[in-house]
């Protein structure tokens, strides 16, 4: 009788062994499902938490602290060996096509310009080239006017002066296309136009390597920055073309007279011709009801040229106050 007893107590404790592995494997399965839900949570969490971060403060692993006091404010900051600047995402600040002076030295005034300038109308909508946080608005009477800079998350700082308006406050956060000010001639400036200018940490990089303003498009998607003075354009922004050569940046601003590149005659007469173009340039300013065809034929033209003179589409939706170019 003994004996049955411990041999049954003995297959019962083998069966118990045997099914506590299974027990602990059917735990397991039951709770992977959920581990793996809370990693995707945690995922989740963290990405956001970093979006918010990159809003707060955009370019924070680069740009070492938020100044909002001084728009040159850079001056001791180490620049990257190399930083790859992604131009995708884009927005032309202006739709006109016409730069009336380009970025390096000017002879005349024997100093450099830091930025290029692009011919406007007054009132025309200025906008915000990339997304990020609007980081100085002032006015400065003897320079920039009404001026914008914003900082950007690819780590680019961009500039935009003589604004008759400025439509945005320091702090704001902004996306690619949002309209920042209206183009006016404030400030030290002869004539209404955009004054624009793009930095990585204080360091001026010639927007004419980075904008194509006459084909309203960057000049590729990428941007490669290697330390002062030097940098590499990676892919046509239709993505089909191949490795651009390296170009080389404008000459550091603190470079001697002798060092720097001057404006050759055949530029000034460019420029020269593009600014008697801007003045022959006729506008028209949208008014309630009117449209495309209505304008076309008010000022005897077509729509067709209406739309290639503004770098729009015949679907374009005309808004109140828009100024069109119509010769």
């Amino acid at each position: 009788m003994i004996a049955n007893v411990i041999k049954k107590t003995t297959i019962a404790l083998a069966f118990a062994t045997l099914a506590l592995p299974s027990a602990g494997q059917d735990l397991l399965a039951r709770q992977a499902p959920v581990d793996k839900k809370m990693r995707a949570v945690d995922s989740v969490a963290i990405q956001r938490l970093f979006d918010q971060e990159n809003i707060d403060n955009p370019a924070a692993e680069l740009y070492p602290d938020w100044e909002d006091r001084y728009i040159n404010a850079y001056g001791n900051v180490e620049l990257p060996q190399e930083l790859k600047i992604d131009l995708r995402h884009f927005c032309m600040p202006t739709t006109n096509r016409i730069v009336t002076s380009n970025y390096g030295y000017r002879r005349r005034f024997r100093r450099q310009h830091k930025g290029i300038d692009i011919n406007a109308n007054k009132g025309d909508t200025i906008r915000a080239a990339f997304d990020g946080k609007v980081r100085i608005v002032e006015f400065q009477r003897g320079g920039y006017g009404n001026v914008v800079v914003i900082r950007h998350s690819n780590g680019l700082e961009t500039v935009y002066g003589h604004h008759s308006k400025n439509l945005v406050k320091p702090g704001d956060v902004v996306k690619a296309g949002t309209p920042i000010g209206l183009a006016g001639r404030t400030g030290r400036s002869t004539g209404v136009h955009l004054h624009f200018e793009t930095r990585l940490l204080g360091e001026y990089i010639d927007p004419a390597k980075l904008f194509d303003f006459e084909h309203q498009d960057v000049t590729g998607d990428f941007y490669v920055f290697r330390g002062r003075g030097r940098g590499t354009l990676l892919g046509k922004h239709d993505l089909n073309a191949s490795l651009l050569e390296g170009t080389e940046l404008a000459e550091n601003v603190e470079a001697s007279e002798e060092e720097v590149t001057y404006t050759s005659s055949e530029e000034v007469k460019n420029n020269q011709r593009a600014q008697r173009a801007a003045r022959n340039i006729r506008t028209h300013k949208v008014r309630k009801g009117e449209t495309l065809g209505s304008i076309a034929r008010k000022h005897r033209t077509t729509v067709a040229k209406l739309c290639r003179a503004n770098g729009i589409s015949t679907k374009t939706k005309l808004r109140i106050g828009q100024i069109l170019k119509y010769s």
